[in-house]
């Protein structure tokens, strides 16, 4: 039996200046680490004895049109005129059976013309972090790209020394990017912008009749994204535009991390030096590119005068969309049912002391309940105020409504670590292990709940590449 796939591949059929066709560069010796099977079967997609040489890019599937997509970006805010798939193979697309249209696309996979000098290949430690943190995302009701498959390649890859290489399978409603329109508006290809913004009317906001309307849509799935991650101490770490999908869903799982003790200003990214993309700042990073996003889009628009002052509107309206889904997301984890503009300092008054005591952020809202929540503050008599003020507000459900909205378990830092560290010596339990816990993430796990010791801390995430 082989891996059979129901491709039905849209991107292939746009200009084709758009992308470069592209085979995988096979790999050595194939083996499973791990397969999907719950979304395979969602994707119409059945897995075979081949899966291990079809998901490592030794056997292209029938019907798979093999691509590596072109697009452009900001990084770190500054411009790159030229970036596209430079580890990444976009096998092809599969509409599911719940009707959405999804790509299936290998990373590490190989060179592409867009490699930048790079090998085109990731070792096995972003494959194992990416699989762990998109599923658990996807189990916390994040809008996130999903893992299929993660397989190694018998090979090794050279990075700061040798480590084996793996190539991981992603799934996304689609791999287009705020980056993605840029570049065509960059080289004044209108054509090519234009085919781009029909194919993503169609493929995500087939309501939408032209560019403001689907700037307007990306903007509000931005708004409540960036608040659901906040709500959970996740930190994105490269908030590039080449990073930032238009679906709406969280791409690139590199120098991610979720925070232990809450910190408003936390930073893990190796690369993010200056705090750019630190977990306050999100916010307004997410306004900045989507103010990318209008700029790309503004050469689509009949009047372009006219079109800069109604973007600049839309764009304008991110922080009010942002906050009343911050709001919305906060106000869930401390039981409130209908959380109302008042409730804002109730909930700033408890992150204010959970940064004063350096306060576990997922242990404590899933603990507030209990007996045990003062032990999670510096300032106990400060924490009982507050609480008295929360009691005011909370309603016979709030119990239920806090159990839905704070997850008992997360993929904290130093246990990925240790899965990796476990991987890279050939031990793939610790992986399975940790992945059945943060995709059950509101189930109290001991495990998996337990914080960091001095010595296991992790201070430092890093690019895949």
């Amino acid at each position: 039996m082989t891996v059979q796939i129901p491709f039905d591949n849209s991107f292939a059929r746009l200009p084709n200046h758009m992308f470069t066709a592209q085979r995988p560069t096979p790999v050595q010796q194939p083996a499973l680490i791990a397969k999907n099977d719950a979304l395979a079967s969602e994707l119409g997609i059945s897995f075979g004895d081949d899966a291990a040489e079809v998901f490592a890019g030794n056997t292209i599937p029938e019907g798979a049109a093999p691509l590596a997509q072109l697009y452009a970006g900001h990084q770190f805010g500054n411009w790159n005129p030229q970036l596209g798939d430079g580890r990444a193979i976009l096998l092809g697309e599969v509409v599911g059976t719940d009707g959405i249209r999804r790509d299936i696309q290998l990373k590490g996979s190989g060179i592409t013309p867009y490699s930048r000098n790079g090998d085109g290949r990731s070792w096995l430690g972003p494959v194992l972090r990416e699989y762990i943190v998109s599923e658990a995302m996807h189990a916390m009701g994040v809008p996130t790209t999903r893992a299929l498959a993660a397989v190694t390649t018998g090979e090794t890859v050279y990075r700061e020394t040798a480590l084996p290489g793996a190539v991981f399978t992603r799934v996304a409603q689609s791999h287009i990017r705020v980056g993605t329109f840029q570049v065509y508006a960059a080289r004044r290809d209108t054509e090519a912008s234009q085919a781009l913004l029909d194919h993503v009317i169609a493929r995500h906001y087939p309501e939408a009749t032209g560019p403001q309307d689907v700037l307007d849509a990306v903007i509000a799935r931005h708004a409540r994204l960036v608040a659901k991650w906040l709500s959970l101490g996740f930190i994105h770490g490269v908030m590039n535009t080449d990073n930032v999908t238009i679906s709406g869903e969280t791409i690139d799982y590199g120098p991610c991390a979720f925070m232990d003790d809450y910190e408003p200003m936390k930073v893990f990214s190796s690369i993010d030096q200056m705090g750019r993309y630190a977990y306050g700042n999100q916010p307004r990073v997410a306004v900045w590119n989507m103010a990318q996003l209008a700029t790309a889009l503004v050469p689509l628009m009949p009047d372009q005068d006219e079109a800069v002052e109604i973007f600049t509107e839309s764009v304008n309206r991110f922080p009010d969309l942002y906050e009343a889904a911050w709001l919305e997301f906060f106000g869930a984890k401390l039981g409130l049912d209908l959380p109302t503009k008042d409730d804002t300092q109730l909930i700033n008054d408890l992150l204010d002391l959970m940064s004063a005591g350096g306060s576990d952020f997922t242990n404590t809202f899933a603990n507030l309940s209990s007996i045990n929540a003062p032990d999670h503050f510096a300032d106990r008599e400060a924490f009982g105020a507050w609480v008295d003020r929360w009691q005011e507000r909370r309603t016979p459900k709030h119990a239920e409504i806090m159990a839905a909205a704070n997850p008992q378990v997360i993929p904290r830092n130093h246990q990925v670590e240790a899965v990796i560290q476990a991987g890279v010596e050939g031990d793939f339990a610790p992986f399975h292990d940790m992945l059945a816990a943060v995709t059950d993430p509101y189930t109290a796990n001991a495990k998996f709940a337990k914080v960091p010791v001095a010595a296991e801390v992790v201070t430092r995430t890093f690019c895949g590449t």
